[in-house]
């Protein structure tokens, strides 16, 4: 079966929680992008990438559309796991079977038609770029802590799944380098969404959609006005992870930081 190309998804506005139109014409994602969402606990971050995730047809509870290429998706990408192209990797991502690492991957590759057998190094190996914790071949999935299994889930979208949109809910609380996510994530140019609540993730994004009361009611496209900020926030960012990798090893953080 032909492969559909995605040039872009598009999400047609529905309504806020009280009922009131969304204050916007249309969001368009195209390859490449970076797009953070934030807002306050409750305000339907989530809620919007699950519209997207489903391709929502007016038939959720935000009202929403969401086109492939300015027209209703297709039935094949809407049903079939093997031709979605949208990864969603949620907060709860972990795996409920007993298989070891390289099995659940060389599931996944003989799904998708691909040989298992570099795949999943090379998955393997990307995922081992986003964690502390070394994941081996031989690992159960049960036993992996959240951050590996968050990393190896990102891995999997990348090489794998290969999909042109990676939805991502709250990286930050996975125990992950994010830097290096984002990094890998541009030179993959996927287009990804984050919902965050880190300060540091909603800077590295090329745009921020901001929500309140279950609506989308500003999209952010700083540019390179924030570059100071993002320095310094990085630079936070870096010496916290310092801090909290020492506290892992089990050091005293006595005499200062």
């Amino acid at each position: 079966m032909e492969h559909i190309r995605i040039e872009k998804i598009t999400v047609l506005p529905g309504t806020a929680k009280n009922g009131s139109p969304e204050p916007f014409d249309e969001l368009v994602i195209r390859a490449g992008d970076t797009i953070s969402i934030v807002g306050p606990t409750g305000s339907g971050k989530s809620a919007l990438i699950n519209d997207i995730e489903v391709f929502a047809q007016q038939d959720t509870v935000t009202g929403r559309t969401v086109l492939v290429n300015g027209e209703a998706p297709p039935e094949r990408i809407c049903r079939d796991p093997a031709n979605k192209p949208i990864a969603m990797i949620a907060q709860t991502s972990k795996c409920l079977a007993d298989l070891r690492a390289g099995q659940f991957l060389g599931m996944h590759c003989a799904a998708r038609g691909l040989d298992p057998g570099q795949t999943v190094k090379e998955t393997i190996a990307l995922a081992n770029e986003f964690t502390g914790e070394a994941i081996r071949e031989e690992m159960r999935m049960t036993a992996l802590s959240g951050g590996q299994t968050r990393s190896l889930m990102i891995a999997d979208a990348l090489l794998v799944s290969n999909t042109p949109i990676i939805l991502l809910d709250e990286i930050e609380n996975a125990g992950i380098f994010k830097d290096r996510v984002m990094a890998r994530l541009r030179e993959f140019d996927r287009a990804v969404l984050f919902v965050t609540h880190d300060p540091f993730v909603a800077l590295l994004s090329d745009r921020r959609i901001v929500m309140r009361n279950g609506a989308v009611v500003d999209v952010l496209e700083p540019g390179g006005a924030e570059a100071d900020a993002l320095g310094e926030v990085a630079a936070v960012d870096a010496r916290l992870h310092t801090i909290r990798e020492r506290i892992r090893a089990g050091e005293l953080l006595t005499g200062g930081l």
